[in-house]
């Protein structure tokens, strides 16, 4: 006859089972937060003013563990290090607690037998709190177990904290140059509340600026005007447009940076208010040949 399975038994693996996918959706999370911190700080975008969904925070990982053959190396490689380094934390927390343990064990004793047969008030307090203290040397198991959790928790999260950086300033850099990933763009909007920009029917006007305002870095707004259009004559130093991000009623672009660029050099964003009288956005994953400067 077989023996029908403990309801408690299975209650506990079920409970265990649902601690661990609370734990591995944390570090998902977690990781997933990281890496989209790191790729929209690399912009000079903070990632709370951009309202994600949370849900993608969760989706975000698998381009860090399993995004390709490298990222898979890459991970394997350092949850492996990461082991021997929880394994040696441990091992050395283990000699430290049990050296601590057995000095205090000795003084104790110690304390003990010279107040065994004096009468004195202070030797009585003096042995009750050694036995006491003792007695307390009995639960280090339980605080090393606590110990142990938090060394492993805490190398885990470090571990999942470079990675998700590295890849997300990685994943970041890459999407600045030839190869990246995001579309090129073109925007086409209403002239009345747009200080930048090309005029469709003479490419080479500047549009007005009365009625406009500035605070800040004048040259920041100089380097970009007459430089709105993409420009791919000079193939060393091309000038291409992409789109960043639609989010919150706002529209982020930027200018690629180029194959020469400064390993420090990072991309200017413009941010864009979507405008109540409509636009229109053109996505493409290439640049058109047509593009004149």
């Amino acid at each position: 006859m077989t023996q029908t399975p403990n309801p408690n038994q299975e209650t506990n693996i079920l409970g265990k089972f649902t601690s661990v996918l609370g734990l591995l959706g944390a570090a998902l999370f977690f990781a997933g937060w990281i890496y989209r911190w790191s790729y929209f700080y690399f912009f000079q975008l903070e990632v709370n003013t951009l309202d994600l969904p949370a849900q993608s925070f969760l989706i975000v990982p698998l381009q860090i563990f399993l995004g390709d053959g490298w990222a898979i190396c890459k991970t394997a490689i350092a949850f492996f290090i990461t082991a021997i380094a929880i394994q040696a934390t441990l091992w050395l927390i283990k000699i430290i607690s049990d050296t601590v343990v057995s000095a205090s064990q000795l003084l104790l004793n110690r304390i003990i037998s010279a107040t065994q047969h004096k009468r004195s008030w202070t030797a009585k307090r003096l042995k009750s709190l050694a036995e006491f203290s003792f007695g307390q040397l009995r639960s280090v198991d339980f605080l090393r177990s606590l110990v142990n959790e938090i060394v492993i928790v805490s190398w885990v999260l470090i571990v999942i904290f470079w990675l998700a950086r590295w890849q997300g300033f990685a994943d970041a850099r890459r999407d600045t140059g030839q190869n990246s990933t995001l579309p090129v763009v073109a925007l086409i909007t209403p002239e009345e509340k747009f200080a930048v920009g090309r005029k469709l029917d003479d490419i080479f006007a500047d549009p007005s600026l009365k009625g406009y305002r500035i605070i800040g870095d004048r040259g920041l707004f100089d380097d970009l005007r007459g430089r709105e259009d993409n420009d791919i004559s000079n193939p060393k130093q091309p000038r291409v447009w992409r789109l960043l991000l639609e989010r919150g009623g706002w529209i982020y672009l930027f200018r690629a940076l180029s194959s020469n660029a400064r390993p420090d050099e990072l991309p200017s964003v413009l941010a864009i208010q979507e405008s109540d009288k409509g636009h229109i956005i053109i996505r493409s994953p290439e640049v058109s040949k047509t593009t004149s400067p």
